[in-house]
């Protein structure tokens, strides 16, 4: 500890560094951690400048798809300072404490200077995807009532429509009407704090993918996700020293997660790709030629290296995490096979941090998420008489809020109905279904309201996904309900076939045939679709309610037809 630690800091490096020691100790772990609960935390001046002042080690390492060579790297020191310069000049454009501000940038370093001088001000950030549609736009800016815009001067014309007076901000080449960041280099370079930021002021306001329904507004505080990435931090196993590179677009909360707090949490070193969804190549290289120690990735970008062949385990790469839809068996087997090493898997939320997860010195189950991280007290419970499931009974995943956990949401911003419904009983509904396993480990079952009944049989679409990613016919899956005139729902599977397979109804029959010896026949996928690729958000997760929109195309539908049935049922599965 250093003279210039306040007690917030003090309180936040003394909770780190329990995580930290007990690093492959999950038990020791959650009996020894308690959150830090400063009344007064601002986390970019209270942690982010102690650690950085006069250190000169990488804090952010832009990865060129051109090559090492040509990569970009930035000190904690100079992201201090420079953070220092774009905060004062913000202030003069007229940000001020709680102002909504709404960034649209890709993986540059003008985003991690704007986080940071947007967390010294207290300014309210809201993260936006830069595949953001005008009408998307529109939306956030009403919504989440957008005082400032800060965006890639390539976007600014999706803003052409958006109405409301807001300051614009473009960061590249110059766009009409807009203020060029560039101007921010003749700021001021020191920053003076305007006042104190309370815990529980808000910071971010987030916007859910919406892959069921209309996005949601998360709102979350200087405590909550700041502090409640701790939880992260310890479960991607990320270290003093560590080089952290994690798979994720700017805009959805994984990448706050792992490409800002967890790592500089831990004082490592963030590495991010100038293209911000890189495909197996581009991954492989890095991981390979920026010595990457700790990686973070969601199941679809693992998939895309398996199928690419995955080689040699790179070097100095020590822990392998993947998030944002469940890891399917077959999948971690084949990187441990490989690898000699455990994808570990984990589960959060926009809403909250880290929950659950496989943490360094656990093996992980195959099937399972993981276990409870420090900080998070979970039951299971039944939906319909909300009382507690035993082992082995699926449930909904909630979160007791005694004590509450740091790393929750305060609510959904201008919802007072929906976050009363989350937070009703005492504690947070996830509204996911699990189930905890012998041991205290837990297996993801679907999203609540992903489930559905065929014929008066409940059905899990994650468990036919999982089954038909069994098959060497198929690539990607997803599964989702479509009405049926008797049996009310079925099930119908969009697949992406795998390298070599024809979307034909010769490889349909051969899915069908692979299905019938997996699953019992209540369960089995009925309709399947080829399709190109699945719509997936920046964040690797599967956008069901744009399958549910999709127009049928006829040409690409084959439907199991009842003598396919008949054979298998009498043991003819192919």
């Amino acid at each position: 500890m250093t003279e210039k630690e306040s007690a917030a800091t003090k309180a936040f490096r003394e909770a780190r560094d329990v995580l930290l020691h007990h690093h492959d100790d999950l038990d020791a772990a959650r009996r020894a951690f308690r959150w830090p609960r400063p009344e007064r935390f601002n986390w970019a001046l209270d942690w982010f400048d102690v650690i950085a002042r006069d250190n000169h080690r990488p804090a952010l390492l832009i990865a060129e798809a051109s090559g090492a060579a040509h990569d970009t790297t930035y000190s904690f020191d100079a992201m201090a300072r420079r953070s220092d310069q774009v905060a004062s000049w913000l202030r003069v454009l007229g940000v001020r404490r709680k102002d909504p501000i709404l960034l649209l940038l890709d993986n540059r370093v003008e985003l991690w200077e704007v986080l940071l001088a947007a967390i010294k001000l207290g300014a309210v950030v809201v993260p936006t995807y830069t595949t953001a549609t005008p009408a998307d736009l529109t939306d956030r800016v009403r919504r989440a009532g957008i005082r400032h815009v800060v965006a890639d001067s390539a976007l600014t014309d999706r803003f052409a429509s958006v109405p409301g007076e807001w300051t614009r901000i473009a960061v590249g080449e110059r766009s009409p009407g807009w203020i060029g960041y560039d101007e921010s280099l003749g700021g001021a370079r020191e920053f003076s704090q305007d006042g104190w930021s309370m815990a529980d002021d808000p910071l971010f306001c987030y916007f859910t993918s919406g892959t069921t329904s209309r996005p949601k507004m998360v709102a979350h505080t200087h405590l909550s996700y700041p502090v409640g990435h701790l939880s992260g931090m310890y479960w991607n196993g990320v270290r003093p020293g560590d080089v952290h590179l994690n798979v994720s677009a700017p805009g959805w909360a994984k990448h706050a997660w792992s490409s800002f707090f967890v790592p500089w949490n831990a004082e490592a070193t963030v590495v991010a790709s100038s293209d911000p969804r890189p495909g197996p190549g581009a991954v492989f290289d890095m991981l390979r030629t920026r010595g990457v120690t700790t990686l973070c990735a969601p199941p679809t970008v693992w998939r895309g290296m398996v199928r690419d062949g995955l080689g040699e385990r790179p070097p100095q790469l020590r822990e392998a995490a993947a998030v944002g839809e469940p890891l399917e068996p077959a999948l971690g087997e084949a990187v441990r096979e490989a690898w000699d090493m455990p994808v570990r898997d984990g589960f959060g939320q926009t809403e909250t941090t880290a929950q659950i997860g496989s943490p360094p010195g656990r093996t992980p189950a195959p099937g399972r998420v993981g276990w409870a991280l420090p900080g998070y007290d979970l039951v299971l419970i039944d939906q319909q008489t909300g009382k507690e499931v035993p082992d082995g009974v699926p449930g909904e995943l909630c979160v007791s809020l005694a004590p509450r956990p740091a790393g929750m949401m305060t609510g959904y911003a201008g919802d007072d109905d929906r976050t009363a419904k989350a937070f009703a009983g005492g504690v947070y509904h996830t509204g996911d279904l699990m189930v905890r396993h012998e041991g205290g480990s837990y297996g993801y079952v679907s999203r609540a309201d992903d489930m559905f009944k065929s014929f008066d049989h409940r059905i899990s679409p994650l468990e036919l996904e999982r089954s038909l990613l069994g098959s060497e016919l198929v690539a990607e899956a997803a599964v989702i309900a479509v009405p049926h005139p008797v049996g009310l729902w079925e099930p119908k599977a969009f697949v992406v076939p795998a390298r070599g397979q024809a979307p034909d109804a010769s490889t349909a029959a051969g899915i069908h045939r692979f299905q019938a010896g997996e699953l019992p026949r209540e369960k089995w996928v009925k309709v399947v679709e080829f399709i190109d690729r699945l719509p997936v958000t920046a964040s690797g997760k599967i956008r069901r309610a744009a399958l549910r929109e999709r127009p049928q195309a006829e040409e690409m539908v084959h439907r199991l037809a009842p003598v396919e049935a008949e054979g298998a049922l009498h043991g003819n599965p192919g």
